[in-house]
């Protein structure tokens, strides 16, 4: 099982909801993000520490013949997983689908013992 998450968050109206599931093979992170693209998830990990962030910027104008007015507004969010030590940070893989981000980390295999015949001479 994942360790509890660390997270922070700003300029995001509420966290992302986060469901983690875990199966023979590995564990699957599900974070319910709406609204956003994959070009707008930045996913990184250092040593053990999964980071996964998202930004996104909109920006609004609007127009009269007496004024321009424009808004910037950021929404973004970052939340940290302390991932156990079987799983395998190079075959971790990501996909967004349907306001779902969904970020598979497969476990590593176990190191069998190998088993050498031995001739009788």
């Amino acid at each position: 099982m994942l360790p509890k998450a660390h997270f922070h968050n700003s300029y995001y109206q509420s966290i992302p909801a986060v469901n983690v599931k875990e199966s023979e093979t590995g564990f699957e992170i599900e974070v319910a993000a709406p609204g956003l693209k994959k070009e707008n998830f930045k996913l990184s990990l250092h040593e053990n520490r999964l980071t996964i962030s998202a930004v996104q910027e909109q920006q609004q104008e609007e127009k009269t013949e007496k004024y321009t007015r424009q808004e910037f507004n950021y929404n973004q969010f970052q939340r940290t997983f302390t991932l156990p030590k079987n799983v395998d940070g190079e075959k971790i893989e990501a996909t967004y689908t349907d306001g779902i981000l969904h970020v598979g980390l497969p476990k590593k295999e176990e190191l069998k013992p190998a088993v050498k015949e031995i001739a009788v001479l």
